[in-house]
């Protein structure tokens, strides 16, 4: 299991390869640290220099990831990174034995006698749970309840007793490995109703510190948009208002409407760019614009309801003109 690119919509991690399984992250410098992320990112550090585990749980598009690498690399130490995964089993984060080593020794140092000696060892490599809690490095495990539960059912005895339990066929030979003192951990995960997701078992849960994500707030939403696109604030803000104004739509519809269903900051940010690429402002007036939007808001609002109804086009259109006068007559009063 070798690290992979890591990359993020709400904000950018540099990453310094050191080993074949970890990564040093640092803060990049577009990072956008508005007070809503802050406070979420200095209370999930708090828990874990004190020594407990985070875990960051939410709908898509609320920034889990991102804030799980921001909050690591201000740990300062090399980061093991793991996704999720339903074909996982505790092999694939403990370890496992990859085949067998042979040796024969010839010793025919006296001419009259020949003595022959063979052996045969299994081959044990350690995977990168185990890696993390020898050497006392951040992991962080990214949507773990796509994992199946039992696959996770190393972490009860590291996060409790700080002790994980091994195959004695590692070179070591020993049972157990006692977890170094400056492991930490964080979790991300998805809800339970998103597809490919399993029923995390209650006692991992209880060993964790939960801190559950919405949507991020206007301001943060405006600033990261304009900031991961290079649109103005202008733009920016016209683009997040759109979306939370079609966002809102399937909240208050009067039915229980997924979180996954509603568009995020990820359709803020592909929105804005295409407009900066394009050379064009977010305008209801022009034609590119309202396409942009329909092709890359289509596949969200098709899932959101108003009255019991899918949001059809008709409906995206009556946002963005309405968003869009709403700006204009409020920059008109602004200008008089």
């Amino acid at each position: 299991m070798s690290a992979e690119p890591i990359a993020c919509e709400a904000a950018t991690l540099a990453q310094v390869p050191i080993a074949s399984d970890s990564i040093v992250p640092e803060p990049s410098e577009d990072f956008v640290a508005t007070p809503y992320v802050q406070a979420i990112s200095e209370r999930a550090l708090c828990y874990l220099q004190v020594g407990y585990p985070v875990h960051f749980a939410g709908p898509a598009g609320t920034g889990k990831t991102t804030l799980a690498l921001h909050t690591a690399a201000s740990l300062g130490r090399p980061v093991i990174l793991v996704h999720g995964d339903d074909e996982f089993g505790s092999s694939d984060l403990i370890g496992r034995d990859t085949g067998y080593h042979r040796s024969r020794v010839v010793d025919n140092f006296i001419h009259s006698v020949l003595k022959t000696h063979e052996e045969m060892k299994t081959l044990w490599v350690d995977n990168r749970l185990t890696t993390a809690c020898r050497d006392g490095y951040t992991l962080i495990y990214d949507e773990f309840n796509r994992s199946r539960p039992e696959a996770n059912n190393a972490l009860l005895s590291i996060l409790s007793e700080r002790i994980l339990n091994l195959p004695k066929l590692r070179s070591s030979g020993r049972g157990y490995l006692a977890v170094h003192p400056q492991f930490r951990a964080i979790f991300t995960s998805n809800p339970e109703e998103y597809a490919g997701t399993h029923k995390t078992q209650d006692a991992l849960m209880d060993r964790l510190i939960t801190i559950r994500l919405e949507h991020l707030d206007r301001e943060s939403e405006v600033r990261i948009t304009a900031a991961k696109s290079g649109v103005s604030r202008d733009d920016a803000e016209a683009i997040v208002d759109i979306v939370r104004a079609l966002r809102d739509l399937g909240t208050h519809s009067g039915r229980n409407v997924s979180p996954r269903h509603r568009p995020t900051i990820r359709t803020c940010i592909a929105l804005a760019r295409v407009l900066a690429y394009r050379g064009i402002h977010a305008d209801a007036g022009n034609p590119v614009f309202r396409s942009v939007c329909h092709d890359i808001l289509g596949m969200d609002t098709a899932r959101v309801t108003h009255d019991g109804q899918p949001v059809a086009s008709p409906r995206v259109d009556e946002v963005i003109r309405s968003v869009c006068s709403t700006r204009a007559a409020h920059g008109a009063g602004l200008a008089s």
